[in-house]
């Protein structure tokens, strides 16, 4: 029932900026927290960042912080990810992932946390 769908990658050169969006349908979209998560080739998954259903709330991985925003619409029960500063590490898979429970947000830096995946999008960074 849960469907995610991510757009916005591409390529662009280090320093440049990307917004990433994630459409969702199936449910009630503003009762859950929501994350990004992203995969280099020969690398673990790694978090991003996170935001609790209200949206008052963030995770920040450690490698994007003051860098990359999460947020989210509920009306348009839509997530989003703008990238600033563009590093070629930032390059891989990016993934939009959502939990089946709601109004949890305590363990959301964990991939464990969420039962739904995206397909996800491709982000190439050029230095």
């Amino acid at each position: 029932q849960v469907q995610l769908v991510e757009s916005g990658g591409g390529m662009v050169q280090a320093g440049g900026s990307l917004r990433l969006s994630c459409a969702t349908s199936g449910r009630t979209f503003s009762d859950y927290s929501m994350g990004w998560f992203r995969q280099a080739p020969g690398k673990e998954r790694e978090f991003v960042a996170a935001i609790s259903w209200t949206g008052d709330n963030e995770y920040y991985g450690d490698s994007v912080l003051d860098r990359f925003t999460i947020s989210r619409d509920n009306a348009k029960t839509t997530l989003y990810l703008r990238m600033n500063k563009l590093k070629p590490d930032d390059t891989g898979v990016y993934y939009c992932a959502a939990p089946s429970r709601p109004k949890m947000f305590a363990r959301a830096t964990m991939a464990s946390f969420y039962n739904y995946w995206g397909q996800g999008t491709q982000v190439t960074v050029s230095s």
